[in-house]
């Protein structure tokens, strides 16, 4: 209030307290009142009760003219109504801000709690749903599988999921934009879901969904759904005026319930997805548990060789090439062997394929070329002309920048002649249209190594490479070999080989066949001016110490 209206309170209950000291009959309900009034005027504090008694008691007798006799007893009376009405007044004004309090914080709690649960629900239509696509996701989609798994009473009962994988998405993204990406796997997520009906989609991140079939009566029922699934994605989709055309692959998993687990059914549809991907895509596989297991074992056996390297595991036998003009021992074949602490000894068609795969073809190779140019100078010592050894050269090794480096450090290190050397190479890493490695080959060649072509006749067979790279032999595959053990069979065979030899002879390079068995094929080759040869007619792959034998 301002002093005026204050003033003016003050003045008015000023009024009523001497008009209620001269009322007759007397009535406390004016202190009552009064007091009651101050409070609601905030006059509230102990000092404006102090004050109002001073004023009533010591001021207003002598401004109404009164003699304190007269009133003592009313004065009194009417002082207490008034501290009474006061106090009532503020107990009641408390009790009224306590409640509104009270109010005030029941409602914030109200709204809080219910923040909170709006909150937790968006948190779990975030933590259970997919944003992009609104599918159910990984988290929703595992709860639902291990439910269906642990459902009381359905253990005779079959279970099935559907790994489906876009092929090519990638392209899409890295072609288009991921805004295209991310509005084509939107429209992918709707079809699945109308062409699924009942069946739970779930999107478990990329261009990755999964299909779950709670109750199948076996493996044709997945198919169908696989092959619908197949349908609805295949029709080409129209995105932000790009017209696509999109394939996928699925990997289906289906068993029985009882001894299912959410984790190995995942790991099984994963690994059957790869299958069907493999095989080309726009396709779907089905889960088969033998090849699941000689994946598991190859998996096993490749993550094993950097080991068997350190302790030792691997080491080399040599087939002889046989010249087949004399029959002398021009030169052997390095092969590696794994002496398997469990498996026993593994040949290379066990184990190098699975190196090449996983790139650990560079480090076995390394080893392989380093052993077999150790042995091979020590063989120098058996009196006569030792042999050349030839090493394999995968097409990693091919395509290593330090290749050079590589040859030039171990015939140093070794002592082992250039010319004593010789790198088989695919035909089909020759063909490659690379500069840098028929460089590296160059450079070797001209250092004095001599290069062969391994299989020659079973790969690209581009003839006119043959003029420019720096190649002096050609070995020719087996498979033209093996027909010459029939005589009526083999003509067709023989006359191929006649015009690989001719025309390696025209280009001033030595043929060796491989693969042969028998003295006839032998002869026959000889016949047609083969200049070596190796087999097992020739010998079977040995030790080194044996090969300085024979050299002796």
């Amino acid at each position: 209030m301002t002093q005026a209206q204050l003033e003016s309170l003050l003045d008015r209950l000023t009024g009523q307290l001497a008009g209620a000291l001269l009322t007759e009959p007397f009535d406390l309900r004016a202190g009552h009142r009064v007091g009651a009034e101050l409070v609601a005027a905030h006059i509230a504090s102990a000092e404006g009760l102090g004050r109002t008694v001073e004023v009533i008691q010591l001021r207003l007798v002598r401004d109404l003219g009164l003699v304190a006799e007269d009133v003592e007893d009313r004065m009194a009376r009417l002082l207490a109504a008034v501290a009474t009405g006061y106090a009532r007044a503020l107990r009641d004004r408390t009790l009224d801000e306590q409640e509104s309090i009270r109010r005030a914080a029941m409602r914030a709690r109200t709204q809080a709690e219910r923040a909170l649960r709006a909150s937790e629900a968006r948190f779990r239509h975030q933590a259970t749903h997919d944003p992009l696509t609104g599918l159910p996701n990984r988290t929703l989609f595992t709860e639902r599988l291990a439910a269906a798994l642990n459902e009381p009473g359905r253990g005779a009962q079959r279970v099935g999921v559907c790994f489906l994988d876009l092929d090519r998405f990638k392209v899409v993204n890295d072609t288009l934009g991921h805004q295209i990406g991310d509005l084509l796997l939107a429209i992918v997520a709707e079809r699945l879901r109308k062409a699924m009906g009942e069946h739970l989609v779930a999107r478990l991140g990329g261009d990755e969904f999964v299909i779950l079939v709670e109750r199948t009566g076996g493996t044709d029922d997945m198919v169908a759904v696989a092959e619908t699934a197949l349908a609805a994605v295949r029709t080409p989709a129209l995105v932000d005026g790009h017209e696509l055309q999109i394939s996928a692959s699925i990997g289906i998993v289906e068993r029985q319930v009882a001894g299912a687990n959410p984790t190995d059914l995942m790991r099984a549809a994963d690994s059957t997805l790869h299958w069907a991907k493999s095989a080309g895509g726009a396709r779907w596989a089905l889960y088969d548990a033998e090849r699941n297991q000689r994946e598991l074992a190859r998996y096993a056996l490749s993550a094993a060789i950097p080991a068997a390297l350190e302790r030792g595991e691997f080491y080399l036998d040599y087939q002889p090439l046989t010249s087949l003009r004399d029959g002398s021992l021009v030169g052997v074949e390095a092969l590696v062997r794994w002496r398997h602490p469990e498996l026993g000894v593994l040949r290379p068609d066990s184990f190098i394929g699975l190196a090449e795969e996983t790139g650990l073809i560079v480090q076995l190779g390394g080893w392989v070329l380093a052993e077999a140019c150790r042995e091979a100078e020590a063989w120098s010592a058996g009196g006569a002309a030792a042999p050349f050894v030839s090493v394999n050269l995968a097409v990693r090794q091919v395509h290593r920048p330090g290749l050079v480096q590589e040859v030039r450090a171990l015939l140093r290190q070794t002592g082992l002649p250039p010319e004593r050397l010789q790198l088989e190479i695919t035909e089909s890493t020759m063909m490659s249209t690379a500069e840098e490695p028929v460089r590296a080959l160059r450079v070797l060649a001209d250092l004095g190594v001599r290069i062969a072509i391994d299989d020659f006749g079973t790969g690209y067979s581009n003839l006119a490479y043959l003029r420019d790279l720096p190649v002096t032999e050609l070995k020719v595959a087996g498979e033209f070999v093996a027909g010459l053990r029939s005589p009526s069979v083999g003509r067709t065979d023989e006359r191929i080989l006649a015009s690989l030899v001719s025309l390696a002879h025209a280009l001033d390079l030595t043929v060796t066949a491989e693969g042969v068995e028998t003295a006839g094929q032998a002869e026959r080759l000889r016949a047609i001016g083969c200049d070596a040869a190796q087999g097992w007619h020739f010998g079977r792959p040995a030790p080194a110490d044996r090969i300085l034998a024979r050299i002796r």
